[in-house]
């Protein structure tokens, strides 16, 4: 899950990304709404988490944005302004739950996997594919009734590869939906993560790679585990 965190207190927008990385959540901060705006022309996001209370455009302004642009994107309100009638006010906007300040953030995981959990609801919670049994929600993987033990990258990775559901995902896409906007594009960290996974869910291999064009769950793979 990739989310936009549009927060103008510096210390907590980092607080608030380094907690959802634990959780295997990719966040990018934007301080602004000019930035957030910027970013969500460029970026794919899952979620959209915004401050109502911002420099420039507000928090408002960026859902109405959000919801006229008809991308389906949910987006969580989070702000001080605790009045049912600023929540009302919100929600009237377009935002599809509300957080208000101070906050666990165990609680805004909570939400945050709930509103995925909603807007992938045409998609089974738990996913199979190739003998390969995934709960994102948990984030537990079985291969073929055998529990595997993941870091938080390697589940984040294979969380892409299992939705695309035997389609072809380049290094491009894993580096944008696993990691986040600090990412390196020319590091080598996708092909690392997607070996190490590899040799955790054990042989017969599971990711294919594609020469020159990425990653696939495929049963049939021969074991190639080249990056």
């Amino acid at each position: 899950m990739r989310v936009l965190v549009v927060e103008d207190e510096p210390y907590m927008a980092e607080a608030i990304r380094d907690g959802l990385r634990l959780e295997a959540i990719a966040a990018d901060i934007a301080g602004d709404g000019d930035v957030a705006l910027e970013l969500l022309s460029v970026n794919a996001y899952d979620i959209a988490v915004l401050d109502r209370d911002i420099p420039g455009p507000s928090g408002d302004e960026i859902a109405e944005s959000i919801v006229a642009s008809g991308s389906g994107m949910p987006i969580l309100m989070l702000t001080a302004a605790d009045r049912i009638d600023d929540k009302a006010t919100g929600f009237e906007l377009g935002a599809d739950d509300y957080l208000t300040k101070p906050f666990e953030l165990r609680e805004l995981v909570l939400r945050l996997r709930a509103l995925e959990r909603r807007r992938t609801h045409n998609r089974p919670p738990v996913r199979e594919i190739a003998g390969l049994r995934l709960d994102p929600f948990r984030r537990e993987v079985y291969r073929d009734g055998r529990y595997v033990a993941l870091t938080r990258k390697q589940f984040a990775v294979l969380d892409v590869l299992v939705a695309a559901e035997g389609g072809v995902v380049s290094a491009e896409e894993l580096l944008e939906r696993a990691w986040d906007e600090n990412a390196d594009p020319f590091t080598n960290a996708v092909r690392i993560t997607v070996s190490a996974l590899r040799k955790r869910l054990g042989e017969p291999w599971l990711i294919a790679t594609v020469p020159g064009v990425g990653y696939r769950i495929d049963a049939a793979s021969d074991g190639d585990d080249r990056g």
